[in-house]
């Protein structure tokens, strides 16, 4: 059968207030499994990891069931290799900080401007400190690309890490990561790889990526704030020890993992990946195998959308969508309307019943990149519950405001 659109959105309870949420890659909907998954947990009872009794048994059980879900979801080698944290901004500072100290003046990191900056302010930050030396690749400006020699050419042989992105969280671009996470390991680099705006839209393999670290959040695939991860190869954990308390756990993951997991959040982090592995009727099979035939469905809807997204988009001569890349995007349109200001445009359609961002969406390099600047542009992007109704009723209020 594979996506049923309707079927999924029936499970979504935000969605049935008529408006258009086009606004997933700041932030997706919640199914009503994970919703209860939460509430369940909660009032089941909970505890702290430890102690001799069943809410801490089960607090203990739903963290084994998320380092698990989260591993069959991004193709990580082991549920050990799985860390979580409040958010990927406090997770990649907390590993900032700890890849850091290894550098020194003369050694080089190399950064993007397609990136969020949650990607690039880290390491730029703690590569000052170092003494080293911050190398920045370029975006073609008239595609909105990453080209690999753009980044490939900046490895040498004092590059100690490659931050890149897999997708940009603003205008979907979907870089060739392996050639360069492959000649990052070649000069004994290691690779962060952002996969936040990603993972939603991709069947995600590290090892086909070949990232040593790769950073995803919950709340952009269909499960709660408060459940970012970093997954990582099992040397990436083992070999390095952050700042912790004297008492904490010296184990790895756990040991990257600053005070009490949000273990409710967690349980709704598990749902959403069962939630994810349903998505096309026809999967069967272990979890892992289910999600890559529910994924493999998603990315063929999405890209559906995305094209009469863009093509509609093109059509309007009011509008000038920024970036328009030839090679593998997300379903993301970022553009502008001359003469009126983002945050206008997105009220207008948000008066409409259309949710749409407006702004920088932190990708700070990239707006001075686009020469649109601080205030950005409006951002428009689609999820796997997002219909071609919406995207037309997006073009049809955009005709309006611009005609």
């Amino acid at each position: 059968m594979g996506l049923d659109v309707e079927k999924v959105r029936a499970q979504y309870p935000a969605l049935a207030d008529g408006r258009a949420w086009l606004d997933g890659a700041a932030g997706t909907q919640v199914p009503e499994p994970v919703i209860e998954a939460i509430s369940d947990a909660y009032r089941a009872g909970l505890s702290n990891v430890g102690g001799p009794y069943e809410s801490s048994r089960r607090s203990s059980g739903i963290v084994a069931e998320a380092r698990s879900a989260v591993a069959d979801l991004v193709g990580a080698p082991d549920p050990a290799c799985v860390a979580f944290g409040p958010s990927m901004t406090s997770l990649t500072y907390r590993f900032a900080g700890v890849l850091a100290l290894g550098w020194n003046p003369g050694d080089e990191i190399v950064v993007t401007n397609l990136d969020h900056d949650a990607n690039v302010r880290p390491w730029v930050q703690l590569a000052q400190r170092a003494g080293a030396t911050v190398r920045t690749a370029e975006i073609d400006p008239a595609t909105g690309e990453l080209p690999v020699e753009n980044v490939a050419g900046l490895i040498g042989d004092r590059t100690k890490l490659v931050a890149v992105t897999a997708a940009s969280n603003l205008l979907g671009v979907m870089p060739d990561l392996k050639p360069i996470t492959d000649r990052a390991r070649e000069v004994g680099a290691l690779s962060y790889v952002d996969g936040v705006q990603h993972c939603p839209h991709a069947h995600v393999r590290i090892e086909d990526l070949g990232a040593d670290f790769y950073a995803t959040s919950a709340y952009k695939w269909a499960g709660p704030h408060l459940a970012a991860v970093v997954a990582a190869d099992p040397w990436g954990l083992q070999n390095l020890h952050p700042d912790k308390l004297a008492p904490s756990p010296e184990s790895s993951p756990e040991r990257f993992e600053l005070g009490t997991n949000p273990f409710a959040a967690m349980a709704g982090a598990v749902a959403a990946v069962e939630h994810l592995a349903g998505l096309d009727t026809d999967a069967t099979g272990t979890r892992a195998e289910r999600l890559a035939v529910s994924r493999k469905a998603v990315v063929a809807h999405e890209e559906q959308l995305a094209n009469r997204l863009f093509e509609g988009l093109a059509a309007l001569s009011g509008v000038r969508r920024h970036g328009a890349p030839r090679g593998s995007v997300t379903p993301t349109a970022f553009f502008t309307v001359p003469g009126k200001a983002p945050a206008d445009v997105s009220a207008a359609l948000s008066e409409r019943g259309l949710s749409v961002s407006a702004g920088h969406s932190y990708a700070w390099e990239l707006v001075h990149a686009l020469g649109v600047g601080p205030e950005g542009g409006v951002r428009a992007s689609l999820s796997h519950y997002s219909t071609a109704d919406e995207v037309d009723r997006l073009l049809t209020a955009l005709d309006e405001i611009t005609g």
